[in-house]
């Protein structure tokens, strides 16, 4: 299903102080005004403290009809065009940092019981979208887009060291993709 969003908006919402210069969450944002899920943008322009250890921000705050609200870190990444061919090791690009996991773990600790941290991985599709592997597919500014979550937990669980030098891990596609759900399944 390809869904087509609203024009651009400019780049910066000021009442909500947060400034909108990446395209994964200008369409993420746009995603889910467009489906009527109410949510929170969250001010990204200063690390928080808490417990003297300094936390990366969450980028949304997601209220569920079904199921635990979400804290989400959204992980713009390209889908590659896979048309045509059996593999593409860069399909399912997953990639995080060790901070990320550990900023999202202890938010999930502070908003505590009916919560759950997830990474929402924004992949924007390369390809016509019929030759992807996502059924929900969303349109802003011109481009492609497929959201799906992964409990940040679980992601933990599965994932590998990727680079010390940069303190990246990654899961193996594999894992990932079976991992990952739409993120309208959680909502």
């Amino acid at each position: 299903m390809e869904e087509q969003g609203r024009p651009a908006r400019p780049r910066e919402d000021r009442e909500n102080r947060m400034i909108q210069t990446v395209h994964y969450e200008v369409a993420m944002m746009d995603y889910l005004l467009a489906r009527g899920w109410p949510h929170v943008a969250v001010d990204e322009s200063k690390r928080k403290m808490y417990g003297g250890v300094s936390l990366k921000n969450l980028d949304f705050i997601v209220y569920s009809e079904t199921g635990d609200n979400l804290l989400v870190d959204i992980k713009g990444r390209k889908f590659p065009d896979t048309r045509g061919k059996r593999t593409h090791t860069n399909a399912w690009e997953n990639w995080v940092t060790t901070d990320d996991i550990q900023s999202m773990q202890n938010w999930g600790d502070i908003f505590g019981d009916g919560f759950a941290s997830v990474f929402v991985f924004a992949y924007w599709l390369q390809g016509h979208p019929q030759y992807s592997p996502f059924e929900d597919v969303y349109v802003h500014d011109g481009k492609h887009y497929a959201f799906v979550a992964v409990d940040v937990g679980e992601y933990a669980q599965i994932a590998t060291l990727r680079s010390p030098r940069w303190q990246t891990v990654s899961a193996p596609a594999r894992e990932f993709s079976r991992l990952a759900t739409p993120i309208e399944d959680l909502l």
